[in-house]
């Protein structure tokens, strides 16, 4: 199999070649996306084995907690044709999050999926995972989609202060403890939006919103489980109601000049049963 080489903000962080999997290193990066690669790559149960923590904990509500069940897949993964692409690869501390794309997900819930997965990474494996799926939509009314827009990471010096601009919008704007104070977090001038259902700039946020109220079916945050932040991306990962429904909110938001100024989204329902007694959190 030719090489495989994925970088991320220029750096080579892993080489898949011939089913062997080498590492550029041992930070969580690395071993997040050798543990990816295995999966939907290369399909290297042996790989997978080394990544992946025998007691890992699974919030995905169809998988079980432990290594066992994701090695065991790996043959069936493989033989359905499916493909992973990571658009963004973002790190704080052992946290790793990828904003991911799969085809031929057919084995995930959908042919076309678009997802963010979370990785806590010890000892050189991954010891817990968190994911949101959705299926693919087609583009906003401004012509973007779930993956495109800007992937660079920048500003690593001004990671701590974007993480409180967007934790305090999350908690005024999207609790809504201080709505009003909208325009303090979201640049007036350039917000550019991919959720397929809203359109660019705070006029397209606002009839989206306005939208929502008038159907009767509010988006409503109550929590926020995690917050992950490098450089000029922040993700949230929150929990409310959508759609009348109990539902997991994870936001990529990239930051620039002290204002959001782009926005990813993936929403999925929170279901009453699950294969593990993890929590969707």
């Amino acid at each position: 199999m030719k090489d495989t080489i994925f970088k991320i903000a220029g750096a080579v962080v892993i080489s898949v070649c011939f089913g062997m999997v080498a590492f550029a290193g041992d930070m969580p990066k690395d071993i997040a996306v050798a543990e990816m690669a295995s999966l939907f790559k290369s399909f290297d149960q042996d790989a997978a084995r080394h990544l992946i923590a025998k007691d890992v904990v699974q919030h995905n509500q169809q998988v079980p907690n432990g290594a066992a069940p994701l090695i065991d897949l790996i043959p069936k993964l493989k033989k359905s044709g499916i493909s992973s692409t990571t658009h963004r690869l973002i790190a704080e501390g052992n946290m790793v999050v990828a904003h991911n794309e799969y085809k031929n997900a057919q084995l995930f819930g959908g042919a076309h999926l678009a997802a963010f997965d979370v990785f806590r990474v010890e000892d050189g494996q991954v010891v817990e995972h968190w994911d949101n799926i959705t299926a693919v939509t087609p583009p906003n009314p401004s012509g973007r989609t779930q993956f495109d827009g800007t992937t660079e990471i920048t500003d690593l010096d001004k990671t701590e202060e974007n993480k409180e601009l967007v934790t305090n919008f999350v908690h005024n704007v999207l609790q809504g403890k201080a709505p009003g104070k909208i325009t303090d977090y979201i640049s007036s001038e350039t917000y550019l939006q991919h959720n397929s259902g809203v359109a660019d700039g705070l006029e397209g946020l606002n009839k989206a919103i306005k939208a929502m109220i008038e159907a009767g079916t509010p988006m409503t945050y109550s929590d926020t489980d995690m917050i992950i932040a490098e450089g000029n991306f922040v993700l949230t990962a929150s929990e409310g109601q959508f759609m009348g429904k109990h539902s997991a909110f994870y936001d990529l938001f990239r930051v620039d000049d002290g204002k959001i100024v782009e926005h990813w989204d993936v929403i999925q329902e929170i279901s009453e049963k699950s294969a593990n007694d993890s929590g969707k959190f």
